[in-house]
């Protein structure tokens, strides 16, 4: 079984803080795309709320009907050398057309997405992936992206739930962080990784490199150490 190999990649600020109108004013920002393509990803991954607020269109999916799919299921209807892959559960999501910069959107949603969302896709030639019965099965839903759309290197690129979500689940090979030389600070401003559980014990990291870069950001790669 072919297993895809997974980063988390993000910009952050010293203190962990990644909210993007805060790192455009840290200078080096830019640099977080300069390492992305080093990476060499096949796709990037993201949730909901970030794909609202800097890809989707502006709305929010109405379904004529509540029956849902209800089934595991999934649509390749674009081929493609890069894939744009979005989280979003119940399937709310607007869209102009299958591309996302250049890249074949696909959308992964749970089984209790409707019929009517489904059809929506199809109807955009966007491809699409259901399965996990009220919420996403990570882990199936990678192995449908490994054997279906040959993704073998897949790069998680936020936010902060959607990232713990890998964490926790165990799917993360890699962290890959951008640390941009600033500070946050502000009260309740999410970090890298945020959801896991107040009992749940550390994630152990193993440096791999570091880079600095222009205006002192520092690219810092970590691989994730299994647990025991």
């Amino acid at each position: 079984m072919k297993k895809t190999y997974i980063i988390c990649h993000m910009a952050a600020s010293v203190d962990g803080r990644i909210d993007c109108s805060m790192l455009t004013e840290i200078p080096g920002g830019n640099e977080y795309y300069e390492t992305l393509d080093e990476l060499s990803l096949t796709a990037t991954l993201c949730g909901r709320v970030t794909a609202e607020f800097e890809m989707a269109e502006k709305g929010t999916f109405m379904p004529s009907s509540l029956e849902s799919l209800n089934k595991e299921g999934f649509s390749r209807n674009t081929s493609a050398e890069k894939y744009s892959v979005v989280v979003d559960t119940k399937g709310c999501l607007l869209w102009k057309d299958n591309l996302c910069d250049g890249s074949a959107l696909v959308i992964v949603t749970s089984e209790a997405v409707s019929k009517d969302y489904v059809n929506y896709l199809n109807a955009k030639g966007i491809s699409w992936i259901a399965c996990g019965q009220n919420k996403i099965d990570l882990a199936k839903a990678v192995q449908i992206l490994a054997d279906e759309f040959k993704v073998d290197r897949l790069g998680i690129v936020g936010g902060a739930n959607i990232n713990g979500s890998f964490l926790k689940a165990g799917l993360l090979d890699e962290v890959s962080i951008l640390l941009a030389p600033g500070i946050d600070g502000r009260k309740g401003m999410l970090g890298v990784f945020d959801g896991l559980d107040a009992d749940c014990e550390p994630f152990l990291l193993k440096l791999m490199s570091v880079k600095q870069y222009s205006y002192d950001t520092v690219w810092l790669r970590y691989k994730v150490e299994e647990r025991k």
